[in-house]
């Protein structure tokens, strides 16, 4: 710890003095352990160079690991009113390095925060981690890495492969624009409350370009159709998209596959399949 760094009360006496009672209703699960917050900021280092956005900080503790490791500066997203006064101490304590954005992460885009270098660097609320991740995909070129914390079994799906149980839409909208990395787990008796999973640190880099072309907005529809009934073969669970047999023709794929079977690729050239009929 540099010899500047300003005195810090523990997280406990923060919550305590602030009244900050985890709600369920906002995901909130704190993160108290100063070794594992600045672990997860070590992650995401370098951190000097980048401007970080981080979502839902709560009472500030990986806010706070994210200075003393060396951020130039913070941006931080906040909904819940009752954190404020907490993160406003901190904000002082380190002089025009942490700004506070009071509001819904959803209804906010990251990007038009701060400029580039930038990076995201967050403990997800449970509740919203995947929304967010599907609301940053289309501008995830934006960002230099995100190193985001989720539930172990959403990681999994991440990080999954074609042919493996957790392999799905999340899977393939996600790795089709950026390499994803399981870094380490935190176990739920880390957190107050304890959740009752298992939590998962990502890194997600976003790729130099996308795996294949395609629309977005197409490729989810294609995977929103597919693995929406994952167990039958494509030629049966893409009709709702049409003439699934004319479709599969086109891209080249076996009408009986299964969902979970094909590449990030081969989805790609269903989705500019389905786009070429559409035209």
């Amino acid at each position: 710890m540099a010899d500047d760094t300003p005195p810090l009360p523990p997280l406990r006496d923060v919550i305590r003095r602030h009244g900050l009672a985890a709600r369920k209703a906002l995901g909130q699960n704190f993160l108290l352990d100063l070794n594992l917050t600045r672990r997860i900021a070590r992650s995401a280092a370098p951190l000097s160079e980048c401007n970080v956005v981080e979502i839902g900080p709560g009472p500030g503790g990986l806010t706070r690991a994210l200075l003393l490791e060396g951020a130039h500066r913070v941006v931080a997203i906040e909904r819940d009113e009752r954190c404020l006064p907490a993160l406003a101490e901190l904000a002082t304590a380190f002089p025009g390095r942490l700004e506070i954005v009071p509001g819904d992460a959803l209804a906010i885009d990251p990007a038009d925060l701060v400029p580039a270098p930038r990076k995201i660097v967050a403990n997800l609320p449970y509740n919203v981690a995947t929304p967010l991740l599907i609301d940053w995909l289309p501008r995830i070129a934006d960002f230099v890495d995100f190193t985001l914390m989720f539930q172990k079994e959403v990681a999994g799906r991440l990080v999954a492969a074609p042919g493996s149980r957790d392999y799905g839409r999340l899977s393939v909208l996600t790795q089709w624009l950026a390499t994803v990395e399981r870094l380490f787990d935190i176990a739920p008796r880390a957190f107050v409350p304890p959740p009752k999973v298992t939590s998962t640190v990502v890194r997600l880099t976003p790729r130099p370009a996308p795996q294949a072309s395609c629309d977005q907005t197409v490729l989810e529809r294609v995977t929103a159709a597919a693995f929406g009934q994952r167990r039958k073969m494509l030629r049966q669970s893409l009709k709702s998209l049409g003439d699934a047999a004319a479709l599969l023709r086109i891209a080249n794929v076996e009408p009986t596959a299964r969902a979970e079977t094909l590449t990030v690729v081969e989805f790609c050239a269903l989705a500019r399949a389905l786009a070429a009929k559409a035209s």
